[in-house]
């Protein structure tokens, strides 16, 4: 009686050796980090599992995984006469992660806007992120949404940044939706600044990180830097500044269209946010939302849709957006399938 097929086995992990030779004890120790902690990085960036001996690397995998795993030893190696930092190692992992994704971008990557800050390796790290700052310097107004940790909150502020440092701005503006959709921010205690702090934090920090903690302080009390919570914004006209609405998908079609036209002469605005996580009340509509669709074909305005391959923090933070998306795709499968 014949045997029935067996279902065909997963292939083996394709094995990947390198080998530094001329490597010494201190620059192998920075490659591979405290307790190999370097190694373990790239391990979890391209899901490989890398064996050392001495000089010696394997790097078990899928083929397309151990070859990015290969190209990031080698790039760490060529840096590794100083102490790599968590910073270095993780950036680097991303910029080789995305530079297959879009070949003709990668080669454009040379031209990327320089930006003027206190962190002069500030650029961007994927295609879509260049292509991003780009628009924030062609256009008068940018739109970027994607999920968290593209860096579209990040690059706005750097781009304002970098706008009032070469004379472009006489002033930033920043603003957001607080306490979600309703901007009730009568019952927090202080005044205006100490009400709205906690929600413009993440733009505070962005600063305090691009231009340093005393120089943004002096700015403030400048005026220079301002803080304008989305529902103070009516009936002001923005001449000569750089503004940026965090967090949109939380504003009202009605907020969106008072914001976008407070816009002045020598104005730019960068709106961002991300449609996935909407905190308006249920069957109220998100002025990001219809702004994207009404303004897609608006001659001056520009749109950079960040994707999860975009993503600029932790390394596991792309896997955990992936893994999302894809829950959220069956349980949208499953619920159709219980309507039927």
């Amino acid at each position: 009686m014949p045997r029935a097929a067996t279902p065909s086995a997963r292939p083996k992990p394709r094995a990947v050796e390198l080998s530094f030779p001329s490597i010494d004890n201190g620059q192998l120790a920075n490659l591979c980090g405290v307790l190999d902690e370097n190694l373990r990085q790239i391990e979890t960036a391209f899901d490989v599992s890398i064996a050392r001996r001495g000089e010696r690397f394997t790097l078990r995998g899928e083929k397309e995984q151990t070859a990015k795993a290969s190209e990031a030893l080698q790039m760490f190696h060529a840096r590794a006469k100083n102490a790599l930092s968590v910073d270095e190692i993780q950036l680097g992992l991303i910029e080789i992660a995305n530079r297959p994704a879009r070949p003709a971008a990668r080669q454009a990557d040379g031209d990327a806007p320089a930006l003027m800050t206190r962190k002069s390796e500030l650029h961007g790290r994927t295609p879509r992120q260049v292509e991003y700052l780009r628009q924030i310097q062609e256009h008068d107004i940018t739109f970027g949404t994607g999920p968290a940790g593209t860096g579209k909150t990040y690059l706005a502020v750097a781009s304002a940044v970098d706008a009032f440092e070469r004379e472009l701005a006489q002033r930033i503006v920043l603003t957001r939706p607080a306490v979600e959709a309703g901007e009730r921010l009568g019952f927090l205690p202080g005044d205006l600044a100490h009400k709205v702090d906690p929600y413009l934090r993440p733009l505070y920090d962005a600063l305090y990180d691009l231009m340093g903690f005393d120089k943004v302080g002096r700015l403030f009390e400048r005026g220079a830097i301002e803080i304008a919570p989305l529902a103070y914004m009516r009936g002001r006209t923005l001449n000569h500044a750089f503004i940026i609405l965090d967090e949109a998908q939380n504003t009202t079609p009605e907020q969106m269209k008072m914001f976008l036209t407070r816009i002045g002469i020598g104005a730019r605005a960068v709106v961002t946010g991300d449609v996935t996580q909407i905190d308006l009340q249920r069957g109220q509509k998100s002025g990001l939302v219809e702004a994207r669709r009404i303004l897609r074909d608006v001659r001056g305005i520009a749109f950079t849709e960040f994707q999860k391959e975009d993503v600029v923090r932790h390394p596991l933070v792309a896997r955990i957006v992936s893994a999302y998306e894809a829950h959220a795709a069956l349980e949208e499968k499953n619920e159709r399938g219980g309507h039927k």
